[in-house]
């Protein structure tokens, strides 16, 4: 047996139901569908929301009643978003052990490689189910250098109250788009991070999402604040399991990198075939400061996702490294978004795309340069794949400079996989899909060597499964 081919029977070993797996769990309460004042009220009361944070919704839901849904993008006439329940609270309560957590929820972590991860390569984890965090600890070592890394309601309500005021829904005001005031009007659950000035985590912290409930949303909210000269490599998984009904999936991230800081932030995103995947994710960075951007989106039947970040200082900087997979069914609208505010700001985006199957592939990117931002640098380079004549690819760059002393450069590849080399591997006694998924694999390859290796082999199983249809 060759490499390839062990490597093809680990990956056929796999358990899919980590993909496929049926949600049984019967919620412990959920609110009705719809959106209502009522029912608002009715979340803000299951979380116990100071007075602020109960204004803040209503008049979220007062902002998404008033604005439209966008004119442009792929179609969400799929989604009825009257008929979506936009708060499920599972039979658990958050547990710091992962003894503690239910048996049929531990089950399905344990599916997902959680708690092994926890135990192998991070410094905290939090995981979690529907619209509720059922589980959260950080290593002791951490949390002694002053990182703080918990759930967004023990943040809302604790000793990080002022903190979370001071920043939530600033980079993503609800007035931003329709999905940001939906948001801020029923959010429920993600996590909270701080990292003190100075404090540099060689490990990387990670939250999971998993949305199990049929025809549900899940609005989890993500703060994360580094401060001066400190380091954090934040890792986001999140995944749901198929049904017949629309499921919407429309969290938030607000990222705060201050003076001399760095951020890695990299998303695995496996949604189902059913979900309409609908995220909004924002980064500021001050005077030197950096944010990395990784990011893989596979599954969900729609997809609208453009990570912005905004160089507010100097010598500031942004990288994104993207990937997508548009299968079958798949609309996939992807991008990034760049916004050069100081001056010496430098970004590079650097995305892949593949369809196969009729599946479409949309690339996005927007760069903005300030009148000011002199010296400004940015790349943007998309490749497209694609495995059929059915299927599409687009790009639509857009690219606003605002000043003449900036170096600004765009490039796009569309392709389709090559016949010569499937015929060579063929030869060398492949299958045809083992051929394609071979290809396909190294044509991702610079997206997942930015991964930790385990996550590099969950995208690479991934890659796998879509191309042999595996994944609901």
């Amino acid at each position: 047996m060759n490499a390839f081919d062990q490597e093809k029977t680990q990956i056929d070993d796999v358990d899919r139901s980590m993909y496929e797996q049926k949600g049984t769990m019967a919620p412990k309460f959920e609110v009705a569908s719809g959106l209502t004042p009522e029912i608002i009220e009715t979340i803000s009361r299951e979380k116990n929301d100071p007075d602020w944070m109960r204004e803040f919704r209503l008049k979220s839901l007062e902002t998404y009643k008033n604005t439209p849904l966008p004119s442009w993008g792929p179609s969400l006439d799929g989604l009825d978003i009257d008929n979506i329940v936009t708060y499920v609270r599972p039979d658990s309560n958050m547990e710091a052990s992962w003894d503690d957590v239910p048996d049929e929820i531990k089950d399905t972590f344990e599916k997902l490689g959680i708690p092994e991860a926890e135990r192998t390569s991070l410094a905290g984890v939090g995981a979690q189910y529907d619209s509720e965090v059922v589980y959260h600890n950080v290593r002791e070592e951490v949390a002694a250098q002053g990182v703080v890394y918990t759930d967004m309601e023990s943040a809302l309500t604790g000793e990080y109250a002022d903190l979370v005021k001071k920043h939530f829904m600033k980079l993503i005001p609800p007035t931003d788009h329709k999905f940001a005031a939906l948001h801020g009007a029923v959010w429920s659950g993600g996590s909270f991070v701080y990292v003190p000035a100075g404090v540099k985590l060689d490990i990387p912290l990670q939250s999971y999402f998993r949305l199990n409930a049929k025809g549900a949303g899940q609005f989890e909210h993500t703060l994360i604040i580094v401060e001066k000269d400190a380091y954090l490599h934040f890792i986001e998984g999140c995944s749901a399991p198929k049904y017949n009904v629309a499921n919407l999936h429309a969290g938030a991230v607000e990222l705060y990198v201050a003076e001399g800081a760095r951020l890695r932030y990299s998303t695995i995103e496996n949604w189902s075939k059913n979900m309409y995947n609908l995220n909004t994710k924002r980064a500021v960075v001050e005077k030197g400061g950096a944010i990395e951007w990784v990011s893989g989106s596979f599954g969900s039947h729609t997809g609208c996702l453009y990570p912005m970040s905004i160089l507010k200082g100097d010598d500031a900087r942004m990288e994104f490294t993207g990937i997508t997979f548009a299968g079958n069914g798949q609309e996939l609208d992807t991008g990034a978004k760049v916004a050069h505010v100081g001056a010496n700001t430098s970004s590079r985006i650097s995305t892949k795309s593949i369809s196969k199957d009729g599946g479409s592939s949309t690339f996005r990117s927007s760069v903005t340069v300030a009148p000011g931002a002199h010296g400004s640098k940015a790349s943007v380079s998309c490749e497209s794949l694609m495995l059929d004549s059915e299927s599409r690819a687009d790009t639509l760059p857009a690219m606003d400079i605002r000043n003449d002393d900036a170096d600004i450069g765009h490039e796009a590849k569309i392709g389709r996989i090559s016949e010569q080399a499937i015929f060579y591997l063929m030869s060398r006694g492949l299958s045809e899909d083992d051929a394609k998924a071979m290809i396909v694999s190294g044509f991702a390859e610079p997206i997942s060597k930015e991964l930790p290796l385990e996550y590099a082999v969950e995208m690479n199983n991934l890659i796998r499964l879509e191309m042999k249809g595996s994944i609901g």
